[in-house]
């Protein structure tokens, strides 16, 4: 297969290790380009609608990577931009396993519950980390208008809905950007299932001059391989 015609051309980051992606284990973390959605507080600018500025990383730079460092490793991360935007994104879920035999988490806005129910059915990812960016009825303006009210809610419920049959594939995050109030905090946490907790990740001002791989701690997107 052509690396060009499907989702590897999407693969645009790594950082080789990261103590902080996935709670309580130590993971490599793999960036894709591509977003379906517009916020105006995004850091990964370029990551998520101009990916064409960054390096492309190999489908051969990743297995070559993960067959060097799996051992050091307890999980792969997957983040984006919007990984359920990437095409044939189950193709390199598989891919990932097979060569690293590593848990898998994905990174996700929620907003293709269809995409992450499919990947959790064909058990290609353990956990999912799921932003719910605040009330429903602030997403059009969270989201760039990319999201109606009414979408954000019929999406994030059949997410929740996933999270309540499989509650260990599952937590949920929300940034306090600025046009949130404590009380839309509030709000948000009320969305949740029974037994989930909202993890509150601080603001910190996106830079527009390039792309950063981490959207709390601006750590710049990397090409590194051995």
């Amino acid at each position: 297969m052509n690396d060009l015609s499907s989702g590897w051309n999407h693969l645009r980051g790594i950082e080789p290790l990261s103590l902080c992606d996935w709670p309580g284990r130590t993971s490599c973390v793999f960036f894709f380009g591509g977003c379906n959605l517009n916020c105006p507080t995004c850091h990964n600018f370029d990551m998520a609608w101009n990916m064409e500025r960054l390096p492309l990383l190999s489908r051969e730079d990743m297995k070559s990577f993960l067959r060097n460092r799996a051992k050091w490793l307890d999980g792969v991360t997957i983040t984006g931009g919007e990984p359920t935007t990437v095409p044939n994104l189950g193709e390199i879920l598989y891919e990932i396993r097979k060569v690293s035999k590593l848990p898998i988490k994905m990174d996700s806005n929620g907003m293709l519950p269809d995409i992450l129910e499919d990947i959790l059915q064909q058990g290609l990812a353990d956990m999912f980390a799921v932003d719910v960016k605040g009330p429903y009825e602030k997403y059009p303006a969270l989201t760039g208008q990319a999201v109606t009210a009414e979408a954000a809610q019929k999406n994030l419920e059949k997410i929740f809905e996933l999270a309540e049959a499989n509650p260990k594939a599952f937590y949920f995050r929300l940034t306090k950007v600025p046009i949130l109030t404590d009380e839309d905090v509030e709000t948000a946490k009320s969305y949740l299932p029974d037994g989930f907790d909202l993890t509150i990740q601080n603001y910190i001002p996106p830079r527009r001059d390039h792309a950063h791989a981490d959207n709390e701690a601006r750590r710049p997107v990397g090409d590194l391989v051995d």
